[in-house]
């Protein structure tokens, strides 16, 4: 009786300001009441950050729509977010160093999007809806992470064209069928390293890849996959911003009535290190630019994310083009009647349709299971 009154009372004043000298002057804090006093601090912490979680939500994402970004209007089904964080998304931050490539992207008129580590399909639902033309194949070893893909899918009407399968391997990727130019996303926490080999980044000289890597799993990664692509891609590196910075430099209005403290919070994307994405593009597409950071995007300018003064030519030129496509997306055409491609199925046998896709790469004996690190 007289424990549980004791971790009762450190409870209630863990955040007291004298607490601490007090107990320590007071000989109190052995190392059992330490430890309790430490899980009473951690455990207030995560509550008090639940409830400024519920009080954001409620206060600005009620509907739980995308307010800002490349994918604004896009909606989630639930308050979640599969291995990374939910309120960045909802705010339209999320990785906000990327909105300048993905705007640029939009432009063009890709027939196959591939996103490897589809998490809830922020990415995969995101680019159906801004791509109507596209087949989206949206990859992740989570099961849970694919059901809120298809949960989000079948919410924002693009369920038709977004095909949801477990482990994508150098087989899987293969047999794809690609077009003649296709965007590829790769987020799989240090599988990049294996997946893309020799021979793999033979066969993708003419389609577009954005990788984020994993150097903190393997600090070479990032090395190897520069040196495969050197003969076939321009590769352009983006690093990321620290949940630091993104609280002080924020500027959408939104976030005005929140304190620093709780903007960092808000924007935090819970990252591990600073991270990295290598952006790369044909080498017969020269001309062309994958832009690191976006014209419209509320963050301040960071001179070290504009390698080049020509972007800012790039930036005026496009001033005036069409930002949100979503609406077109969300409502699929019934007069688009172009058959599903045949492709060949890496388990041998006849070549499926897209629609059988999520069945057979669950079909595999060598389910990428037990590599299963973290999300960032």
């Amino acid at each position: 009786m007289m424990k549980a009154h004791l971790k009762s009372f450190v409870a209630n004043t863990a955040y007291s300001p004298i607490a601490w000298p007090v107990y320590k002057c007071c000989g109190m804090l052995s190392g059992k009441l330490a430890k309790i006093y430490g899980h009473a601090l951690f455990t207030r912490k995560n509550s008090e950050r639940d409830m400024l979680l519920a009080k954001v939500i409620e206060d600005l994402f009620p509907d739980l729509t995308v307010a800002n970004g490349p994918f604004k209007g896009m909606r989630y089904a639930a308050a979640q977010s599969v291995g990374s964080a939910l309120l960045p998304k909802l705010l339209g931050s999320y990785e906000s160093e990327l909105h300048g490539t993905l705007e640029e992207m939009f432009v063009r008129k890709y027939t196959t999007v591939v996103d490897i580590g589809c998490a809830e399909g922020y990415y995969a639902v995101g680019l159906a809806l801004n791509h109507p033309q596209a087949e989206v194949y949206a990859f992740d070893t989570d099961p849970n992470a694919r059901q809120a893909c298809s949960e989000m899918a079948s919410l924002n009407g693009v369920a038709s064209r977004v095909h949801i399968g477990g482990f994508c391997d150098e087989k899987v990727l293969s047999s794809i069928p690609l077009g003649n130019r296709a965007m590829i996303i790769a987020d799989c926490e240090g599988y990049e390293g294996a997946l893309f080999t020799e021979e793999l980044v033979g066969r993708l000289g003419m389609h577009d890849l954005i990788i984020e890597t994993h150097d903190f799993l393997d600090i070479e990664i990032s090395t190897r996959l520069r040196s495969s692509f050197a003969g076939s891609h321009i590769v352009e590196s983006v690093k990321t911003v620290d949940d630091i910075s993104r609280a002080h430099t924020y500027k959408g209005e939104e976030l005005r009535k929140y304190t620093t403290e709780e903007k960092r919070f808000i924007l935090s994307e819970r990252r591990p290190a600073i991270m990295e994405w290598l952006l790369m593009r044909p080498l017969g597409a020269a001309e062309e630019k994958m832009t690191p950071c976006a014209e419209a995007s509320p963050w301040q300018r960071q001179d070290s994310l504009i390698p080049y003064a020509a972007l800012l030519l790039d930036h005026l030129g496009q001033a005036f083009r069409p930002r949100d496509r979503l609406a077109q997306g969300a409502s699929e055409t019934k007069s688009r009647q172009r058959s599903p491609a045949k492709w060949k199925s890496w388990s041998g046998g006849s070549s499926p349709s897209p629609k059988s896709f999520a069945a057979g790469t669950q079909t595999q004996a060598h389910l990428f299971l037990s590599f299963q690190p973290p999300r960032r």
